[in-house]
This record gives C-alpha cells, sequence and structure tokens, in this order.
C-alpha cells in the first residue's frame, strides 16, 4: 500500500465529495492540508494549556512557555539547527525573508553591491529585495536559467563577485518544482565573501532539510506548506548573523530594559519576537514536525517521487498540454505547472474543479517567470504526502475532459 493510501485517513477535510465527485486536492504548494494529530494537538493546547508566554509564574504561563519553547526545540532538531538561538518564529515565509532583507540587509548591503536572484522566485522572495536595492542604491543581478527552467550554473558563476553581498534563491522553486543545488551555490557564494538566502517553502514539507549541511546563512520556510497552521513561520539564521541584527518590530517581550529614552533587547532569539507570539500555531507547527517525523522525510520523498515518475510522463504525452519545467521527473519536486493549448488556465482550473480535481490556476506569486515563460499564468497541480495514484488517475482524465470539452463541446 502507498503512503497515500496508509495516511488518507488522518486527514478529515479528503473524505468528502466536490461538485459530486471524490475531492482530488492538488494544491497543495499553495497550502496544504492538516492530519487529525496537528488538529487535536492545537485543539488540546487551546482547551487545556493556553496562557500568554514568558510572563506569568501561574501553572497555565507556565505550561504554555513549556510548550511555546518545545516547539522551538523540535524545529531545531527538524531542520539540524545550532542552536534554538538561530530558531525565530515568525508569521511564514514572507515574514522571515522581510526581516533578512529589512535587518540584514540594510548593514550588510551598500550602494554599487550585488544582490543575485533568479527569474524563478516567489515575489515573496523577489520584491523585499527590490526595496533593499532601492533603499541601498544596490543592483539586483538575475541568474539565467536554462530552457528547462532550471538554473544557470555557469551563467551564475559569471555574474558572482566580490560585490556580491546577497544570494537569494528558492531551494525547490514555487512554480516548476525544480531543485537548485543549494549547498554548492552556498560554498560559491561564500567564496567571493556572500551570504546566501534560502526560501525552504516548498523544500521543507518534500525533503529532509539539513541547514548545517548545506551551510547556508538564512533559510525561511512556513507552517501551512508542511501539514501545520497558517500564521507561524521559521527563520533560521547563523548566530553570528542574527546577533549582528537589530530587531525589525519592537515592543513587549524583545525587550531587555526600557528606559524613558532608549531600551535594550532581549537575547536571541527572543529580540526578534514583537509581542504575544502565536503560541497555538506553534504548537501546530510542532505536531505537524511530530508527524512528519514519524513517517519519515526520506519516505515522503520516495513517495512523491514514485507518483511524479507515474503522473508528469503521462500528461506530458496529452497532445496539446505544454509542460513547463524540467522534463525529467526526478527533478521536480512535487510540482507540475502546465497549460492547455487554447485554453485559458482559469478556465481549465473551473472545469477541474467540476470534476472534483483541485488545481491552482494564475501567476502563483511569480510574474517575472511568467514572463520568461511568454505566458500570462499556469496551471499547477502539487502532490503531497496524501496524494494517491487514484489522484492521480482522475487527474489525467480530468485535463483530458476538460481538453475534449472546450474543443469539441462534451465531457
Amino acid at each position: 500500500m502507498m503512503l497515500g493510501d496508509k495516511r488518507r485517513n488522518d486527514f478529515p477535510i479528503l473524505h468528502q465529495t466536490v461538485n459530486d465527485e471524490p475531492l482530488v486536492y492538488l494544491d497543495n504548494a499553495a497550502t496544504t492540508q492538516k492530519p487529525r494529530q496537528v488538529l487535536e494537538a492545537m485543539s488540546y493546547y487551546d482547551e487545556h494549556d493556553h496562557a500568554n508566554v514568558h510572563r506569568g509564574v501561574h501553572t497555565l504561563g507556565a505550561r504554555a512557555t513549556e510548550a511555546y519553547e518545545a516547539a522551538r526545540e523540535n524545529v531545531r532538531q527538524f531542520i539540524h539547527a545550532h542552536s534554538t538561538k538561530e530558531v525565530l518564529f515568525t508569521r511564514g515565509t514572507t515574514t522571515s525573508l522581510n526581516w533578512v532583507a529589512q535587518s540584514y540587509g540594510d548593514v550588510a548591503v551598500e550602494a554599487g553591491d550585488d544582490i543575485l536572484l533568479s527569474y524563478a522566485e516567489h515575489h515573496a522572495n523577489l520584491v523585499p529585495w527590490q526595496q533593499l536595492a532601492k533603499r541601498k542604491q544596490a543592483n539586483l543581478v538575475y541568474i539565467d536559467l536554462d530552457e528547462e527552467g532550471r538554473l544557470d550554473m555557469t551563467d551564475f558563476q559569471t555574474k558572482l563577485s566580490s560585490k556580491t553581498k546577497i544570494v537569494a534563491l528558492a531551494h525547490v522553486t514555487n512554480v516548476l518544482g525544480t531543485i537548485q543545488p543549494i549547498k554548492e551555490i552556498a560554498r560559491l557564494t561564500h567564496e567571493v565573501g556572500g551570504v546566501i538566502v534560502v526560501d525552504g517553502a516548498q523544500s521543507v514539507p518534500h525533503m529532509a532539510v539539513d541547514v548545517q549541511n548545506l551551510d547556508v546563512d538564512f533559510y525561511a520556510f512556513s507552517g501551512h506548506k508542511m501539514y501545520g497552521p497558517t500564521g507561524i513561520g521559521v527563520l533560521y539564521g547563523k548566530e553570528k548573523w542574527l546577533e549582528q541584527m537589530s530587531p525589525v518590530e519592537f515592543g513587549g517581550e524583545m525587550i531587555e530594559f526600557v528606559h524613558l529614552y532608549d531600551s535594550t533587547w532581549a537575547d536571541l532569539p527572543w529580540k526578534f519576537e514583537a509581542g504575544t507570539p502565536n503560541m497555538t500555531g506553534a504548537i501546530g507547527l510542532s505536531a505537524a514536525i511530530d508527524y512528519l517525523t514519524t513517517i519519515g522525510m526520506t519516505t515522503v520523498m520516495q513517495h512523491e517521487q514514485a507518483l511524479m515518475a507515474d503522473v508528469l510522463p503521462r500528461l506530458q504525452a496529452i497532445e496539446g498540454v505544454t509542460v513547463f519545467g524540467p522534463s525529467s521527473p526526478s527533478e521536480h519536486a512535487g510540482v507540475i505547472a502546465f497549460n492547455i493549448d487554447g485554453i485559458h488556465p482559469h478556465d481549465v482550473a473551473t472545469a477541474m474543479d467540476m470534476q472534483g480535481v483541485a488545481v491552482r490556476a494564475g501567476h502563483h506569486c511569480a510574474q517575472p517567470l511568467m514572463k520568461w515563460l511568454d505566458v500570462h499564468a499556469t496551471n499547477r497541480a502539487s502532490l503531497g504526502l496524501y496524494t494517491t495514484q487514484a489522484d492521480l488517475d482522475q487527474f489525467i482524465q480530468a485535463v483530458i475532459a476538460t481538453k475534449e470539452f472546450f474543443q469539441n463541446g462534451t465531457i
């Protein structure tokens, strides 16, 4: 029995019909569903342990603080960070990347310096660097992609120089699903004295991540992409950089002493976490990590690779369907972008929804990549650990039926 069949019963939301068809949820790159284990952990905390953290000596306050900090330790172990000082809780990947751009970037980048990006970045890993470049009169330098949307490493090495202060890339791109060679990129970046900032939103749910082995300087990801709740995310940063950085938000929790005209900051990691944090979110994220750890990230990756090896060639074989990104299934991490010739992606997604299949249509917060692909939008199907072979069969049937409907007027 495949992993998806074994684990499907853990996800209550999947057991429903949509438009009188069994739900096939293939929008996991946008957000994943939560297993019962995560829902129950969050509910238990809210019903039994909820209180504000770090502020009270009463029993509930102590239990809430213990659970919240235990979640931080669980994150540390999951991504193999050196210390919990390097694990900051944020609202999600977007917040994490903005903190780096605003705090580290404002100190490290000067006029004339280079910030290297690729055309395949999510807006969350592009717009903050645009704003930093404007503030500091720095240069945004874009790394070319090859014909299948992979990072052109020759072009990267050509553009990398002593002027490069920041390289900001996705570990897995959110439209094409391309897996970037982050460890090699980090090594080359460090050789010229730069730092590497990684958008890990699409990698952490699909593969084991070891930030020390990758030797990345910053790594950002979100709970809701990895079977946890929305509103909680993580910024990993090497302690040496976080110590030098100033907080981005100010108020309670993040202070050491407040005087009339000046203040001092708390130690890491709390100096960055102003205000009452999302305690329930942290407990949910920790439960999601427990869930994934029980399964094993190698098992998750192998399951999704087996599904991709099945579905990608079948989709590529349908006449009139264009599949974007690498042609090899092994180079996709759970994401497929495609279009049906002559049919707007929104119409495709609507027709597929009528058949119970949930895919996403649009620019996927990657408008520069859409321009590079020479399209206005694409459809995107994205896999999860609960995706089954039956899901993929229904997906392929829906693509064929949608194409025939718009061509011939019948399904």
